[in-house]
């Protein structure tokens, strides 16, 4: 029988325990939580879910047409399949056929028309996959076809947007160009991504008493797939539970999107009262979801003869799909993000969300600021081509700087803490950029086919999510009488180390190993009112709620112990597992308990909001960042020029994440946003035929990098002494979306060797992803061209 009496804490000689040195907590290089798992198998996603008894599985028949009107819809034909339980289509919705996030306009199923090849037309829901799927072919559906837009430049000139125009500004930036002493224009594509996540959209969902709905969803927003469950169920958010364990990447493509998947389970389970479950072809999954945004971007910069900008006008338009998503916001991000590094003098830049028949274009790792950087780092390599200067001397010349008084964004937001000239100086040292540059100039000298080329290329990243409300979290804690400890927080954990983070700024409140942690699924019903896992603040927002409630907890031991023992409370402290108060030390087990039998509660909920984030949009001006990330990358590529093909040779890197709460999972975390953004420059290219119909719908002919892809040389290092100034967790800074853009300086290092290919030096016109294809374009169009400028100068 277990002791149910109080321990005695003068049992015993407590001081005399030794206790080995804590081995867990912040700045520790931890595994990720579910590595093993992951390597073994063992880790449980969605689809890896036992069987329910009378389950359901779930197929979607998809439009073949881009915009069309729906004149037949015969569902007949799926009953005559044996198996088949129920057929859903817009008419059957129990409650709102709309899951639009912020604006309306995606619905679950279409409704009399479809806007773009691969919507969802109807849900078959059978006893088994192969039923349910060939089910959904015998429906019969006809079509009217109507005129698609599929082009974004066709689009902006019909003025045919999903959201209105976007703007910021500051100064006069056509007085400015009409002064300026040189001025250049240009226009560049850049062309969308992929999520590729690893696990496709995948759901589940269980009936329960009273008309409750559970929802297992593969879901970077839990919350808002409650509200969007219980919004098509037409019943209330109290009665849908949304479960999320782990998802198998998301890169974004899990915060809105997730959401169909996941009504569609509910609708079936609350029609039927059987449990229900889907899990996407990877096929079906890529011509059904949307992608990175493709960007159109136009630009008129005015320099001076050292290369600094006077003025610039930009111009963004992005190819959203048929319906607003996230677009708005993305747009925001990129205007916020036109800048990155360079304060760029009297500014206008106009964003224009435009509408197309494709699936709708959704948040992407960098949430459009990766367009609008790949935009303004052309714009310094064009006025470099012009002036016959190193790119890198323009690039240092218009970096923010406080002691030259050039510190406010064109949105008037102060950039603080700037270390730029720190990373890039460090990248420039490490990666020995000005001998390498003299040594690659030889070698495309004495080389007729081969070239090389290099870049560096820097990074300025503001951290929050741009609508100011979604800066908030909650976690809960609960202590047990052993002392273990239950962590559940609001952030999901999708390969990103999230969950290890958190479990390890509990560990350091409470002083204490990690192995007594226990971080349990993300729930609705433990923690309300989530804001999604994105805009790199997993850790941010849900770190610091997590404190709040270890701080919580701890300050009623800490009551308790010293009205308990007749202590003083600064006398009390948590140190490798233990407490020691005043002349006595407990173990926390001890403590824990002893607090129980005291009837002290032993559970609490925390929270955290930013502070000092706002943005007034009428006014186009705030502080919408709480800070911002910085960092440097060098690249070196070889590319062949009778054939377009080339290889990154060398990547030097060092990226700014304050004191890391665990640089092993830092480090990755750049490592892999790196090669991701890789990709998206150089081989990831979405292809739509003439019918609107995505190409590059699998593995075969979408090509994500690989193994062999990864840079020959790749050195990564994480700015050492650098606390980051704000109150943020442990003065860490995100790590997950920044990365991303570094990989900037591939297409800047590509363009460096095509330029080589030309005696004039002309700085090519290269749009993205920069494919050996274009890159044998570029090559050929620079021979034809005469010294002078890319683009059109005055």
């Amino acid at each position: 029988m277990a002791n149910l009496n109080p321990p005695s804490p003068d049992s015993g000689d407590h001081a005399a325990k030794t206790e080995p040195q804590q081995s867990s907590g912040v700045d520790r290089s931890l595994p990720h939580e579910s590595a093993r798992k992951h390597v073994t198998g063992e880790a449980v996603f969605v689809d890896d879910r036992l069987t329910l008894r009378n389950q359901l599985h779930l197929y979607v028949r998809l439009s073949p047409h881009a915009h069309a009107k729906i004149t037949r819809l015969d569902t007949g034909p799926c009953y005559d399949v044996d198996g088949v339980a129920l057929v859903v289509t817009s008419k059957e919705i129990p409650g709102e056929l709309d899951i639009g996030t912020i604006f309306p306009g995606d619905l679950l199923l279409a409704d009399g028309k479809v806007e773009y090849a691969g919507q969802p037309v109807l849900i078959v829901a059978a006893d088994d996959p192969d039923t349910a799927y060939r089910a959904a072919q015998a429906a019969n559906i006809d079509y009217d076809p109507l005129p698609a837009t599929l082009d974004i430049k066709e689009a902006l000139a019909k003025n045919q947007l999903v959201n209105d125009k976007r703007w910021q500004k500051r100064g006069n930036a056509k007085h400015a160009l009409a002064n300026a002493p040189h001025v250049i224009h240009g226009e560049i594509n850049i062309g969308g991504q992929e999520h590729f996540y690893l696990e496709p959209q995948a759901s589940s969902a269980v009936p329960t008493e009273d008309g409750g709905m559970i929802v297992y969803a593969s879901t970077q927003n839990p919350t808002d797939v409650q509200r969007l469950v219980a919004k098509v169920l037409g019943t209330q958010m109290c009665n849908v539970v949304v479960d999320t364990r782990r998802i198998g990447g998301g890169f974004g493509g899990k915060e809105t999107q997730a959401a169909g998947p996941a009504c569609m389970t509910a609708v079936v389970a609350h029609l039927t009262g059987r449990p229900a479950k889907i899990c996407l072809y990877r096929h079906d999954d890529m011509i059904m979801t949307g992608k990175r945004h493709p960007f159109y971007n136009r630009y008129t910069v005015g320099f001076d003869d050292n290369g600094t900008v006077q003025g610039i006008e930009i111009t963004l338009a992005s190819s959203c799909g048929y319906s607003p998503d996230l677009s708005a916001a993305i747009m925001d991000r990129a205007m916020f993000h036109s800048d990155n590094a360079y304060y760029l003098g009297d500014v206008s830049i106009n964003g224009y969300c435009c509408k197309t028949n494709i699936a709708s274009n959704t948040a992407c790792r960098g949430f459009g600021a990766p367009q609008a950087m790949v935009t303004i780092e052309t714009v310094m390599d064009e006025i470099a081509s012009y002036l016959g200067k190193d790119p890198l001397e323009v690039r240092k010349v218009n970096f923010y700087d406080d002691d030259a008084g050039r510190n406010t964004t064109h949105y008037y937001q102060t950039v603080q803490h700037n270390l730029l000239k720190i990373v890039t100086e460090q990248v420039e040292t490490s990666g020995n950029y000005h001998a390498r540059r003299k040594a690659i100039r030889e070698f495309n000298r004495r080389s007729p086919i081969l070239k090389k080329g290099l870049a560096i290329t820097p990074i300025k990243f503001g951290i929050s999510f741009t609508a100011s409300f979604l800066n908030q979290a909650g976690a809960l804690i609960h202590l047990y009488t052993d002392g273990s400890i239950h962590l559940n927080h609001g952030g999901t954990e999708m390969g990103q180390g999230l969950n290890t983070k958190i479990a390890q700024v509990v560990a350091e409140e409470f002083q204490v190993g990690i192995e007594r942690i226990q971080i349990s699924a993300t729930r609705t019903d433990k923690v309300p009112n989530t804001s999604a896992t994105a805009a790199s603040s997993g850790a941010d927002l849900n770190g610091k709620a997590a404190q709040n409630a270890a701080r919580i907890l701890k300050q009623r031991l800490i009551t308790f112990a010293s009205e308990h023992f007749q202590t003083n409370e600064d006398e009390i402290v948590f140190r490798n597992g233990s407490v020691d108060i005043g002349d006595k030390t407990l173990s926390f087990e001890e403590l824990v308990q002893l607090s129980y039998f005291n009837q002290i509660s032993l559970s609490s909920t925390g929270f955290y909001r930013t502070p000092d984030v706002y943005y007034d949009e009428e006014q186009a001006r705030g502080r919408p960042f709480y800070y911002y990330v910085f960092g440097a990358a060098c690249s070196e590529v070889i590319i062949d020029t009778l054939t377009g093909e080339y290889k990154v040779l060398r990547v030097d890197i060092c990226h700014d994440v304050g004191s890391s709460i665990n640089p092993a999972i830092d480090q990755g975390q750049v490592e892999g946003g790196f090669v991701q953004g890789m990709g998206w420059l150089t081989t990831e290219e979405l292809i739509w035929d003439k019918q609107g119909r995505l190409v590059t719908d699998s593995p075969s002919n979408y090509k994500v990098p690989t193994i062999a892809d990864i840079p020959i040389d790749f050195r990564v290092s994480l700015l050492e002494n650098n606390r980051n100034p704000e109150q943020t967790i442990f003065h860490s800074k995100a790590v997950g979306e920044p990365p991303f853009m570094l990989a900037i300086s591939v297409l800047g290092a590509l363009k460096n060797a095509i330029s080589s290919t030309s005696e004039s030096g002309i700085a090519p016109r290269l749009d993205t992803p920069a494919t050996p294809e274009r890159v044998l374009q570029a090559i050929k169009a620079l021979s034809s061209k005469t010294p002078g400028c890319s683009s059109s100068g005055s």
